[in-house]
Formats: structure tokens, sequence, C-alpha cells
């Protein structure tokens, strides 16, 4: 078998790379040719060539890097570039649109004093103000504030098209408290002694409304049911301001319901409160006993409002909002409402039990 040099088509001015291989016979093995092109100077050829390839990509890799660089930059510069807009999940005057009336200009004004819009988006068990959010523009502007319910509670108790842990990525937590048991005035029960002795002797008759099927406002009836051995019947509202007008009426004796947004109404006289589902006794409530004071330690409960926008929202947009956010909260926790007892400064994120809920 002769021997001849095959010269790599890379060189060195100091060096040439030169591989010797066998000439094979016309009667060689079948697989000899595929062997040979794994082997010998095709493979330095092959390996030169590779490298050469890779190191002329080297500045194209480093100008897309750049590149993405200058467009996260461009993105985060560009908010506010029109009126950031911001759904409540709620019906106008409920809790949701409480909560983003008072953090929507302050967090304008962290935004470059853009002015704000809140546009109340009830119904549907919340999926109507999620949608919305959905079908806008995905760069910051539009943004959701609405109860933790929407991707832990609701989504197992109601029926929905979309999967809310998907669609929603939360930015920070702006308020957190528990919920109160309240009734209309001339219900014949004034304890929740009283009230629980009532429903038995009852059966059946006597309806609990909440602010929405699927959120706290419904599970703790249903959690009383269970624990007190009564059977409270079920009325869902869209949102806390329709299910009040009723208890007001007395078209439905009793309501879970929201500390913010009971609150005038208790302190008017308007509609009486039995329990609070918080640890400790309200501070804005404190004639109004727990419930694990009264021996329902399983009613003990707190929800947290949030600041929601789409996921593909880009991250340096995200991030600036979440800044942004939180230094708004801080200015804004000195507001006279009924809200601020439930102002909060941290940022959210997917980890914990439910999806979306805030560390802490």
């Amino acid at each position: 078998m002769s021997k001849r040099p095959i010269t790599s088509p890379v060189s060195t001015p100091r060096a040439q790379i030169v591989a010797t291989t066998a000439v094979a016979p016309a009667a060689s093995h079948p697989d000899a040719a595929a062997r040979s092109a794994f082997s010998g100077p095709d493979l330095a050829r092959r390996q030169l060539l590779a490298h050469s390839a890779a190191l002329a990509l080297l500045p194209a890799i480093a100008g897309a890097a750049t590149l993405a660089s200058s467009r996260a930059q461009a993105q985060t510069a560009a908010l506010p570039s029109k009126p950031i807009r911001f759904i409540a999940a709620g019906p106008a005057g409920a809790n949701a649109d409480l909560i983003a009336r008072l953090i929507a200009d302050p967090l304008a004004r962290q935004l470059g004093q853009q002015p704000a819009i809140v546009e109340p988006k009830p119904g549907a068990a919340g999926a109507i103000a999620v949608g919305d959010l959905m079908q806008s523009p995905h760069d910051g502007h539009t943004l959701l504030v609405g109860v933790n319910s929407l991707v832990s509670e609701i989504p197992h108790i109601v029926k929905l098209r979309m999967d809310m842990a998907k669609v929603l990525m939360p930015i920070a937590e702006l308020a957190r408290g528990g919920l109160v048991l309240v009734g209309h005035p001339s219900f014949p029960a004034n304890t929740l002694a009283e009230l629980i002795t009532h429903v038995k002797a009852h059966p059946g008759q006597v309806n609990v409304a909440s602010y929405s099927a699927g959120t706290w406002s419904h599970v703790l009836g249903l959690l009383l049911n269970q624990v007190a051995g009564i059977d409270l019947q079920h009325v869902g509202y869209k949102g806390s301001t329709p299910a009040l007008t009723d208890v007001m009426g007395g078209h439905v004796p009793l309501m879970f319901d929201a500390i913010p947004s009971s609150l005038p109404l208790i302190r008017a006289g308007k509609i009486k409160a039995f329990a609070v589902s918080t640890p400790r006794r309200s501070p804005v409530l404190p004639g109004v006993p727990t419930f694990a004071e009264l021996g329902y330690p399983q009613l003990e409960a707190l929800a947290w409002m949030g600041l929601w926008c789409s996921p593909d929202v880009p991250a340096p947009v995200q991030a600036r909002l979440r800044t942004a956010t939180l230094t708004a909260l801080e200015c804004t926790r000195a507001a006279r409402s009924p809200a601020r007892t439930w102002l909060r400064s941290r940022p959210a994120t997917r980890r914990g039990r439910d999806a979306g809920r805030p560390e802490g």
C-alpha cells in the first residue's frame, strides 16, 4: 500500500498540519470507505472546519446578545408611553376597585406621572377581567388588580376556559386581610352561637351570600356548614357591591365579605358583624371576636389582593413595575381609606401552596 501526504485546508504561518492515510486497494472491505470518513485526514478536516465555523459564529452571537440587551432597555424605557390601565376584577365599589383606585395614581406617578385609568370588570368569577387583560397588549400598560383566589380556589370550584395560573403573573401583593361574617340588622341573632342555633332551627331556609363563587367568601360559608353542622344555602354574586346591597335590603340575611368594603356599613349600622377570620381581632373592628376565639379555628383565613400582568410582558418591564409598585405602596399606606388597613408592600412570587401566593 502506498502513502500520500494530505494537507489540511486550514493552516497557520508557522506550521502545516499533514495527515497520512493508506490508499485502499480495489478489493477492500465494503465498510472501509465508511470507516475512513470518521478517521484520518477526514476527521482532522471536519474538526478544523467545525472550529472555524464556531469561531465565525462568535460575532453573530455577541451581536444577538447586544441586540437583546438593547431591546430590553428600549422596552423598559418605553414604559409608560401611554396611560396605565388597571382592570379591577369586580364591580365598582368592591374591594378590587377600592385597592386599584388607591394604588393607581401613586403607581402612575412612580412610572413618570402618566394618567391612570381604573376599569371595574365583574362577572364569571374574575374570568371576564382576566380575559380583558389577555386581549390587551402585553406591554405592561394594562394590569389587573384581583384577589389571590383567581389562581387558587376559583379554578377548583368554577369551570373556566383558561388556566388562571398560566395566564397570570403576580407582580406584587397590594393588600392582605381577613373576612367578616355580616348580617342584616334584623337577623334574629347577635352572636355567632345564636346564629348557629337559629340556622339549625330552620334547616335549609337561611341563605349566605358570597362576593363570587370559588373565593374565600364562598369557601368560608362551606367551612362553617361543615364545622358547625348547619346548612346555610350559598348565593353567589358578581362582587361585594351587589351582595351587600341585597344584605342591606333584607333579600339575603348573611354574607362573608372582606373587611374594607363592609366596614363603612358596619359603622353606619346598616349591617352587623358576627366574627372575623383574622388570627387576631381587627384593629378597625376591635369589638368583633375572631372565629378562633369562638371555638372555630378552622375558619381562620386571610385573603390577599395582588397586582397581576400577562406572563409574556418583558421581564425588564415586570421588574420596573414591581419596583414602582412597592415604592407607591409605601407612599400610600398613610392614605385615609378603609382599604389602607389591608395595604402591604411586598413582591409576589409563584412559589407556595397556591400559584402566585406571596411569600410570608
